[in-house]
């Protein structure tokens, strides 16, 4: 799987890394990504979800339904993609 939030739709950026000779040489910055288990009480399930620091933030804030819900109207995740853990 790649990385991007499920949440937020963060994904990594591309840019320069510079030298003291201020030579350029492309690098990536990657997300700080991680993979974290929800009680998702609406369905009586635990899930998985590859989060931000930002979209555990969001979670805390809005609630998991409401964060998941509008991650799919904005098309950053889908149902399908969401992993239900035994």
């Amino acid at each position: 799987m790649s990385k991007i939030c499920q949440i937020t739709g963060k994904k990594a950026m591309i840019g320069n890394n510079v030298s003291h000779s201020k030579r350029r040489t492309k690098r990536t910055f990657d997300v700080n990504l991680f993979t974290k288990k929800f009680y998702y009480v609406e369905q009586d399930c635990w899930i998985s979800l590859k989060i931000s620091a930002n979209g555990l933030r969001i979670i805390n804030k809005k609630g998991l339904d409401a964060a998941l819900n509008e991650a799919v109207a904005k098309g950053y995740c889908d149902w399908k993609t969401i992993k239900i853990v035994g």
